[in-house]
């Protein structure tokens, strides 16, 4: 009898072992997947992108992403791109297709970068919002956003980020990013933060 318990708990936990990797496998990879490793570019909404299936002109297209993240391709409909790094989005096209075509061959080029914008207001000359077209500090940003005004608060100068549903004000002190004290201090900005100087 427990040789038969035996058997049965064995197969019981094979099934749920395969179950669990092949849900692994049809997972999509991006915000919930993997991270990309650093320096690898998400698509983000406004982005433009250039999708080619070879030999499938009727597929092939130039397409913005929505604001909802999304791009709308025939045969596939709705598909999420934003959060994807290109790599990621052709997997994604590809392992879609495969119901259509037998072995597609997709490449996704970002053709324009829209998605990355940082807002600047306060005590600076020209505050608004800044479409940036690569990686930028604090000090990037407050260079385009000019000079402060002779009340900002240079050591008040904080950042506001959303990050999901929580908000973060990270804290940055310009005199002692650009003396010698902190040259560590200038951080990266990420598309949506608010640099704010009082």
């Amino acid at each position: 009898m427990t040789i038969i318990k035996h058997v049965i708990t064995t197969v019981l936990a094979i099934s749920l072992i395969v179950t669990g990797l092949a849900a692994a496998e049809e997972a999509p990879k991006g915000l919930a997947g993997a991270a990309a490793a650093d320096g690898e570019y998400r698509i983000g909404p406004e982005d433009l992108l250039d999708i080619a299936v070879w030999n499938n002109q009727a597929i092939s297209r130039t397409m913005p992403v929505r604001p909802d993240g999304k791009i709308s391709l025939p045969l596939l409909n709705e598909v999420q791109a934003a959060g994807l790094t290109p790599p990621q989005l052709r997997d994604v096209l590809m392992k879609r297709l495969t119901d259509y075509m037998p072995s597609p061959e997709v490449s996704v080029i970002v053709r324009e970068v829209h998605s990355f914008k940082v807002s600047v207001i306060g005590e600076v000359k020209t505050p608004g919002r800044y479409e940036l077209k690569s990686r930028a500090t604090v000090l990037d940003v407050l260079a385009q956003a000019g000079p402060f005004t002779d009340f900002a608060s240079r050591a008040r100068i904080f950042v506001i980020r959303s990050n999901g549903g929580a908000v973060k004000r990270i804290p940055f002190n310009y005199n002692k990013v650009v003396s010698s004290d902190a040259p560590d201090g200038n951080f990266s900005l990420q598309p949506g933060d608010i640099v704010v100087v009082p």
